[in-house]
């Protein structure tokens, strides 16, 4: 009657918790991807994130997870673009702009199984499937490296060193921008964002308290700067540094065979530079970046410990 009894009573007297190690993938798809497209990313900048996780199951489909993860993104227009395709990837390939950025990610995610486990984690399922929703706050801090040259020729300090994007304001951010330009009223954006997670796996039963979770899913972010690149070229005289300028506008690295007739322009600092029609100069048609959202996708496998319950084991031995 007794193991009767805990049979009946309830999900309450069956959750339990457990902690998780787990090893993810990172893919970015954003403004330096192959193509213009949502969905292109270069699969050979997948770089590995480390996670760790603690999750309580309170219901029987119901799990909350609580994680942590570690990891890099990266992206490159002269490595992921095809200088062939006339369309976008020679576009893509003269802008030849790259960036890596290190995230550091803590998610609260809600799992639903699809094969309920109302019985203890002695007896729980042997693999169910499941989705996931969420919410995620990272930090995130886009870098690129340095030529080993400013626009001009000269040598910079910083060459071939990885260097912060976001204090630059490659964009404008940081500058005094007229009313007409196309970026005016730009702000610096935050290294600190929120996504929402959304994705789906498979969890299977190891042993009586390991479980092996496999899953995929995208981080729809609320920025377009993981790549710090999202608006229009400015007129380079605006930028507040050498180093500023070489890293907003960088065709000027690729060899001469991969350009066109390079044009001069005075800029607003009385200075003459040297660049590709459409690229490195104020107009509204020279385009930097698109104003969509990046998103980053996370593959992962995760090994969970279940370490302890509610309820008293000897009662359903």
């Amino acid at each position: 009657m007794a193991s009767f009894k805990g049979k009946k009573s309830g999900f309450k007297n069956k959750a339990y918790s457990a902690f998780g190690v787990s090893l993810n993938a990172f893919n970015y798809y954003g403004d330096i991807s192959p193509q213009p497209q949502n969905v292109s990313t270069d699969i050979s900048f997948t770089r590995p994130a480390l996670g760790f996780s603690f999750m309580h199951r309170f219901g029987p489909r119901y799990t909350f997870l609580t994680q942590f993860m570690y990891g890099t993104l990266k992206g490159a227009d002269a490595e992921s673009a095809d200088f062939g395709d006339p369309e976008n990837g020679k576009y893509r390939y003269q802008r030849n702009l790259s960036f890596r950025n290190r995230i550091k990610e803590l998610s609260m995610l809600a799992y639903f199984d699809l094969f309920e486990n109302d019985a203890t984690y002695r007896s729980r399922v042997k693999w169910t499937p499941y989705v996931y929703v969420g919410v995620t706050g990272f930090l995130h801090n886009p870098q690129a490296l340095a030529p080993a040259t400013d626009l001009s020729g000269a040598a910079l300090a910083e060459a071939g060193q990885w260097v912060d994007l976001q204090p630059l304001g490659t964009e404008g951010q940081y500058s005094t921008l007229l009313d007409t330009d196309a970026n005016s009223g730009i702000k610096p954006y935050s290294k600190i964002q929120v996504a929402i997670p959304i994705g789906l796996g498979a969890r299977f039963r190891v042993n009586e308290v390991i479980d092996l979770w496999a899953e995929i899913g995208f981080r729809y972010t609320f920025t377009d700067y993981l790549d710090d690149v999202s608006k229009n070229y400015v007129d380079l005289g605006v930028l507040n540094s050498p180093l500023a300028k070489a890293m907003s506008y960088r065709s000027n690295e690729l060899s001469a065979s991969e350009l066109p007739t390079l044009k001069p322009y005075l800029a607003r600092d009385g200075k003459t530079y040297n660049t590709i029609p459409g690229y490195g100069q104020e107009s509204q048609y020279n385009i930097r970046g698109s104003k969509d959202k990046d998103i980053y996708m996370v593959t992962s496998i995760r090994l969970t410990y279940i370490i302890g319950a509610t309820f008293h084991k000897a009662k359903y031995r």
